[in-house]
This record gives C-alpha cells, sequence and structure tokens, in this order.
C-alpha cells in the first residue's frame, strides 16, 4: 500500500482481498447497447487504478511517460500492481493467466464464458448478471421505487407504445451490460420513436424491452454502498449525474446534502443485493421529482464512474469536486500539455490518462479522466476554458 491508498477510507483491495484481479474493461464480445468505441473502453481500465490497491489489467498505453508526469504533477507514485495488454488477444491472455494462477476476477461487466471459466470469476457470474438486468428491478427494489413500467417482447413493443404517451423511456432488459446511458432510448416524440424502433430492429437478438415512465426529474443522484462480510454494509457517498437530454452521461459533481430518502431507498436496495449474493461496490441511479418521491431507474452492481470522486473527495481541497473525462480534439501534444498545466496548477486531479500517440503521432485522440475541485466558480470556469481551449482549430 503506498502513501496515497493509506489515506483512503477504503479501497478495492480491502474489499476484494489477496489474489483478486480487477478489470474495468467490457468484452471485446458484440454488445450492441455499450456502444463505447475502442479506445474508450481501453481508457477506462486505469480509472480505478488509483483506488484499487490490487491487481489491475489496464491498458498500455494509460501508464506511459505522460501518466507518470501527471501523476508526479500530483504529488502521486504511479501503482505497479497492474497487468497490460494492447490488444484483444494479449487482454483475453492477462484473463486466461489469472485462471491459471488460481486467482479469482473481480468483472466491471460480465464476460461471455469463451473468454474465461465462469469459476474465475469473484461473483457468481448469473447472480452478477441477473442483479444488473433491467428487466429485473422490481424483483432487486422489491416491488418500491419504481416509475410506471411494462416489459415487453421487441416484436409487440410498437404495438405496445401506442398505449403510452410520450415522454418515455425504452432500455433493453437482456444479460448485455449498458452503460453511460447507451442502451438508453428516451422518446419526447414521433422522431425520438422511429430512431429508436430503427435501432432496435438492427439488433439481431433483440429479446424484451422496459417500457418506462420518464420522470420530471429535480435531482439525479448516484448513491454509492459498499459491502464485504468482513467490512459489512457501508455508504460511500453520492454525487449528481449529469446527463443531456436523452440521458447521455456528462459526468459528476459532490453532493453534500443528500435527503435521508434517498440514502436509505439506496441502502435498502444494496441489502437486497447482498442478501442475493452480492459483494462489493454499488451504485444506484436514485431520482428525486418535485413531490419528493424517490425512483430507482438504474441498479448498478460495481464500480461506477464517480467511485474514485467518491472515496478521494476528502483529501480534494475545494467544497465542490466535478468528475468528468476529454478527449483531445487538438493535437495529442498540446492537449497533453494543457491536461499537464492544470494539474501542476493544483486544481485537476488525475486519475487516467491514455496516450494516443502510443498508435501513431495524432492518429488516435488522447483521453484524459480527472476530478476538478476548488469553488464552484472556479471549476466550471476552468472546465469551460479547458473545452474552449480543447475544441479551438
Amino acid at each position: 500500500m503506498n502513501n496515497f491508498t493509506a489515506k483512503l477510507p477504503l479501497t478495492l483491495h480491502r474489499l476484494y482481498g489477496d489474489h483478486v484481479v480487477f478489470t474495468s474493461r467490457p468484452s471485446f464480445g458484440k454488445n450492441p447497447w455499450l456502444t463505447a468505441e475502442l479506445h474508450q473502453s481501453n481508457m477506462l481500465t486505469a480509472r480505478e487504478l488509483l483506488i484499487a490497491d490490487m491487481p489491475v489489467i489496464l491498458h498500455e498505453a494509460t501508464v506511459g511517460e505522460k501518466t507518470n508526469k501527471l501523476f508526479e504533477a500530483a504529488g502521486l507514485e504511479l501503482p505497479e500492481n497492474y497487468r497490460v495488454y494492447t490488444d484483444e488477444q494479449s487482454y483475453n491472455a492477462r484473463l486466461r493467466e489469472a485462471e491459471q494462477k488460481g486467482e479469482k476476477i473481480f468483472f466491471q461487466y460480465a464476460h461471455e464464458t469463451e473468454y474465461v471459466n465462469p469459476e474465475a470469476s469473484y461473483l457468481d457470474r448469473q447472480t452478477f448478471i441477473a442483479l444488473n438486468n433491467k428487466m429485473r428491478l422490481e424483483e432487486w427494489t422489491k416491488g418500491k421505487f419504481l416509475p410506471k413500467r411494462e416489459i415487453v417482447h421487441a416484436e409487440q413493443l410498437a404495438e405496445r407504445l401506442q398505449d403510452w404517451q410520450f415522454p418515455y423511456v425504452l432500455k433493453p432488459a437482456d444479460d448485455h451490460p449498458t452503460a453511460g446511458g447507451y442502451g438508453v432510448m428516451i422518446c419526447y416524440h414521433d422522431e425520438d420513436l422511429k430512431n429508436a424502433l430503427k435501432r432496435i430492429g438492427a439488433v439481431e437478438s433483440a429479446s424484451d424491452f422496459v417500457i418506462e415512465d420518464f420522470i420530471k426529474t429535480e435531482a439525479n443522484y448516484c448513491v454509492q454502498y459498499a459491502y464485504s462480510d468482513e467490512l459489512g454494509l457501508s455508504y460511500i457517498g453520492a454525487s449528481i449525474q449529469e446527463t443531456n437530454e436523452y440521458g447521455k452521461y456528462k459526468g459528476n459533481i459532490t453532493a453534500d446534502h443528500v435527503p435521508d430518502s434517498v440514502i436509505e431507498a439506496g441502502k435498502e436496495i444494496m441489502q437486497n443485493g447482498v442478501d442475493a449474493g452480492y459483494r462489493g461496490i454499488a451504485g444506484f441511479d436514485l431520482l428525486v421529482d418535485d413531490k419528493g418521491d424517490v425512483y430507482a431507474i438504474d441498479l448498478n452492481f460495481r464500480q461506477n464512474g464517480s467511485t474514485s470522486l467518491l472515496l478521494i473527495n476528502d483529501l480534494l481541497a475545494g467544497e465542490y469536486k466535478k468528475f468528468l473525462g476529454y478527449y483531445s480534439e487538438i493535437e495529442n501534444s498540446r492537449f497533453f500539455e494543457r491536461v499537464l498545466e492544470e494539474v501542476q496548477a493544483g486544481q485537476l486531479f488525475p486519475l487516467a490518462y491514455y496516450d494516443g500517440d502510443f498508435y501513431k503521432k495524432d492518429e488516435t485522440p488522447s483521453r484524459f479522466v480527472g476530478i476538478w475541485h476548488g469553488t464552484k466558480e472556479e471549476v466550471e470556469a476552468k472546465n469551460k476554458a479547458f473545452t474552449t481551449f480543447n475544441t479551438a482549430e
């Protein structure tokens, strides 16, 4: 354990123990709903590296010279407990090596059995899949905290939607994982519905779908909890999720005043998952409407985008923290130098950097994930200035 992880209230190692390997990458198998492209999936492998304190499988482009410079600028040591891959073949090789060593693997997203023996999974694979299946929200909430919803087969979807009024939400209800709002289709009008049905029709294996009332939201929280047999169940904290009007994820900010009703609803759901066999961190998307009612719209029994934000929160100066990511829209070298400049200035904390020049100069955009911290005015101004710089021709 290095000096940084020693300061954290919790690490993945404390939850999962020895002889466990972590991977946050979706498998290379085909998934019609999780459409994050190759390099985004590779970058995300390093997002939890600083809170892991355990072996992490990550892409080699996330632990190069530029990452070292960013971490040094923030007064951090690059953790050494990682295992690199560069492509699909080497990624799958890392999984098989862990399996052959008798290690367990904690998957951020369930992998198909062709890639790794289910017995190597830290969590029972079928339980993990079931807990993250949107069709089974009623089971894990015990019928509470749910908006009006209906589950129908793809072939009957268009017909059943004639009885629904806009706006509403469509979600896949199969075993494929989703994240960041991908796979969720919010329909405000006929054109949205037309596009959604076109997308669904293009999926070869489309089966069941959830139709769900659109909640007019006053606040959108991601509440997070952790459980292990040794530590018990604990509330990690909550962040406010920022999304666009169609539900696509745009980052998180710290939530200092979370209603007790939200915290207790999440705790109740977490306990239901624990009773079903879940061990680890989970984050639930809970909405509060204008009447103060709480609705559970998505249950993620896994680490989430803001897990690092919540665990690192108290170590960062300032009352306002914002977790988000950028990808380079300018030359990679200029992008990196600006990120480094902001880290050196002391209000941008680095979590992960993916060096696009690992492949060929400026052929692949570099990517960065981090946390701005300071006052709200400072953070929003810096984010705006960085975005403007990054998009300037």
